[in-house]
C-alpha cells in the first residue's frame, strides 16, 4: 500500500474541538479546517467560540463539556448542520496554583472536571454514535508534559493530565476492535493566551533556554501533530502520547546553559 499526499487531507470528514475558543484549540480548528475537515468548535465562552469559528470557517457551539447533557445537546446539532463526527479533538480544560496543602476539595473537583471529566463525556458519546453506524474515528486528547512529572503547585492538575494519558491507553484498547483510534498530544511551553497569563506575559529567551530546542512552541506545531494524528496517515497509530515539546521530555532536566550553551541538569 502505497502512501499519497492526499492521504493527509481530511475532506468530506467532520471534526469536533472542545475548548477552541482560544490557544491550542483555535489553532487545531484552524489547522483542521485548512485540510479540509468541516470543524465544529464546542467552547464555553460564547464570544470566543464565536470569534474562533468565523476564523476556522467552523460551526461554533457554546457548550459546556463537563456537562453530559450539554455534550449530547452539542453533538445532536453538530450532526444535524455537518454530518456524522469521526475527529474527536478533546483539548478543553484549565488549571491555576493550587499547593497541595491549601487544595480544597472543591479546588480537586473543578480541575479534574475541566481536565479530565469531559475526555470521558466526550469520548464515550462521539464513539458510541461511530459503532452505530460503523464507522472508523481518531480522537485526539490534549494532555501536558505535566502528566509525566511533577508539577509543584500544581498537582491537582498533573494528576487529571496524568488521568489523561492512562485514559487514552485504555480508551484505545477498548475501542480498537471498532476501527476508532485515541492518541494524545501533550505540549510543554506553548505560546498560548492563558500560559502568557500564567507567566505574567514573560515568554521570553529565559523560559525558551529550558527547551532543548531553545524556543516555545507554537500552536500550529500542535495543529500540525492533530491534523497527523487524525489523517489516514495515522491509520496505525493508536494508545500514544506524542510528545510536541521541542524536546523537553526527552530531556529529562537537562538543558543548554543559555549563557556558556553547556548542558546543564539542575541548578546553573
Amino acid at each position: 500500500m502505497a502512501i499519497a499526499p492526499s492521504d493527509i487531507l481530511l475532506t468530506g470528514r467532520v471534526a469536533v474541538v472542545t475548548g477552541g475558543g482560544a490557544g491550542i484549540g483555535k489553532g487545531i480548528a484552524q489547522g483542521l479546517a485548512a485540510f479540509g475537515a468541516s470543524v465544529a468548535i464546542w467552547e464555553r465562552d460564547p464570544d470566543s467560540c464565536a470569534e474562533a469559528a468565523a476564523s476556522a470557517g467552523a460551526l461554533g457551539l457554546p457548550t459546556d463539556v463537563r456537562d453530559g447533557a450539554a455534550v449530547e445537546a452539542a453533538l445532536e446539532r453538530t450532526e444535524r448542520e455537518l454530518g456524522t463526527v469521526s475527529i474527536l479533538v478533546n483539548n478543553a480544560g484549565g488549571t491555576f496554583n493550587s499547593p497541595l496543602l491549601e487544595t480544597s476539595e472543591n479546588g480537586w473537583d473543578a480541575l479534574y472536571r475541566s481536565n479530565l471529566r469531559h475526555v470521558l463525556l466526550c469520548t464515550q458519546r462521539v464513539a458510541r454514535r461511530l459503532v452505530q453506524v460503523r464507522r472508523p474515528g481518531s480522537v485526539i486528547n490534549i494532555t501536558s508534559i505535566e502528566g509525566g512529572r511533577a508539577a509543584p503547585g500544581y498537582a491537582a492538575y498533573a494528576a487529571a493530565k496524568a488521568g489523561v494519558v492512562n485514559y487514552t491507553k485504555t480508551a484505545s484498547f477498548e475501542l480498537a476492535p471498532h476501527r476508532i483510534r485515541v492518541n494524545a498530544l501533550a505540549p510543554d511551553l506553548t505560546v498560548t493566551e492563558g500560559l502568557q497569563n500564567l507567566a505574567f506575559g514573560d515568554l521570553s529567551e529565559t523560559l525558551g533556554a529550558m527547551v532543548p530546542m531553545g524556543r516555545a512552541g507554537h500552536v500550529d506545531e500542535m495543529a500540525s501533530a492533530a491534523v497527523f494524528l487524525a489523517s489516514d496517515m495515522a491509520t496505525y497509530i493508536t494508545g500514544q502520547t506524542l510528545h510536541v515539546d521541542g524536546g523537553t521530555e526527552a530531556a529529562g532536566g537537562w538543558y543548554f546553559h543559555p549563557e556558556t550553551g553547556a548542558p546543564t541538569l539542575g541548578p546553573s
